[in-house]
């Protein structure tokens, strides 16, 4: 149960703010901020409202039940009323317990998506690509800007690796929980026996970081720079354009050469570098808030499997929160994409809520 203070508190707080954005009075510095504060407390005062004054509406209803001389069909309609008060609490008090959870300061970030070919060869690639056309489609219909990044094509029209930049509302908050080895069975196109095979390919969803976020002393980089390969002829590079970028700290390094000027490859370089520096830094501190327990749903584990998309069943299993829906090509084209989400999203909730209570 919500101590009654603290939601008393939000509603005071809710009160205040609206005085002052009224009063014209909030200087240009803090008046997006509060309202922004304003804004999401409007989204549950109602409800809080309510909680407060559950116990005094519960007493009254209370009252006619107790008393041997009320009306039976008075206490028939006070009982019906307590019943569903009850039940309106319990719906208010968790939406009240989701709004107090700590919030993601990475939900509302732009994201950096990483999709390589894990085992399976050519049809990992194959796979890699169908992932990354997903994505794709899921940007297209929730009119979010893909920008690729860095691009390698394998031999059979697959993508070896992708790392393209989305930009829009909400976007990390959306693909978080995309992050982990997405498995594939099917019968591959070069198959003669119809065998079903099993490829994989792995996903990196990261915040992107400002650098606001995440300052990167320029001390702490070896930068190198190289003839970027190609695929001969006219096609390959003359000039020492590719970047290679080191965090001399952490060991983590980006390689960049999709782009002819080195000063724009070294720009994506540090865009990678900056979102998976910021990743790291956040998984450190989520494993020391968390030493203790181990939520199901993940964002950080990039070995574990969370799913398994079948083609000849037609379905796509989360292997997390063992939801299968059987739409497997209306999945792939970005159809049945939020059906997932939501439900991951929804048990993450729930693991927090009982991590918190």
């Amino acid at each position: 149960m919500i101590p009654l203070k603290t939601i008393e508190d939000l509603i005071g707080k809710h009160s205040l703010l609206e005085k002052e954005l009224s009063s014209g009075s909030t200087d240009k510095k803090n008046f997006a901020e509060k309202s922004k504060e304003y804004s999401d407390l409007n989204e549950i005062i109602d409800n809080a409202k309510r909680y407060v004054s559950f116990d005094s509406n519960k007493i009254e209803l209370q009252k006619i039940l107790d008393d041997k001389n009320s009306d039976e069909e008075l206490r028939k309609m006070a009982e019906a009323e307590l019943t569903d008060l009850n039940i309106e609490n319990e719906k208010n008090e968790k939406r009240l317990k989701l709004f107090l959870l700590p919030k993601d300061e990475a939900d509302q970030k732009n994201a950096i998506i990483e999709i390589r070919a894990g085992t399976g060869g050519l049809e990992a690639s194959l796979f890699a690509a169908d992932l990354f056309k997903m994505y794709e489609k899921v940007s297209h219909k929730k009119k979010w800007s893909v920008e690729l990044i860095s691009i390698s094509r394998s031999e059979a029209g697959g993508l070896k690796e992708v790392i393209a930049s989305i930009k829009g509302k909400n976007i990390y908050s959306t693909l978080k929980y995309e992050s982990g080895v997405h498995r594939v069975q099917r019968v591959p196109d070069t198959e003669t026996q119809g065998r079903v095979h099993t490829s994989a390919a792995t996903v990196a969803v990261l915040p992107e970081a400002e650098e606001v976020d995440l300052k990167i002393n320029e001390t702490d980089l070896r930068i190198d720079v190289f003839r970027a390969g190609g695929p001969g002829g006219q096609s390959v590079n003359t000039t020492d354009s590719a970047v290679r970028i080191t965090h001399i700290p952490t060991g983590i390094s980006v390689s960049q050469q999709d782009e002819k000027s080195q000063h724009k490859n070294k720009a994506k370089g540090l865009k990678i570098l900056r979102a998976r520096l910021y990743e790291l830094e956040r998984s450190r501190i989520d494993q020391e808030r968390s030493k203790d327990r181990k939520n199901k749903i993940g964002t950080g584990d990039r070995s574990e499997r969370i799913r398994t998309y079948n083609f000849p069943q037609g379905r796509v299993t989360d292997h997390r929160i063992n939801l299968t829906i059987h739409k497997l090509e209306e999945f792939l084209e970005g159809e049945a994409f939020d059906e997932m989400i939501e439900s991951l999203t929804l048990q993450a909730q729930e693991e927090s809520l009982n991590n918190l209570i």
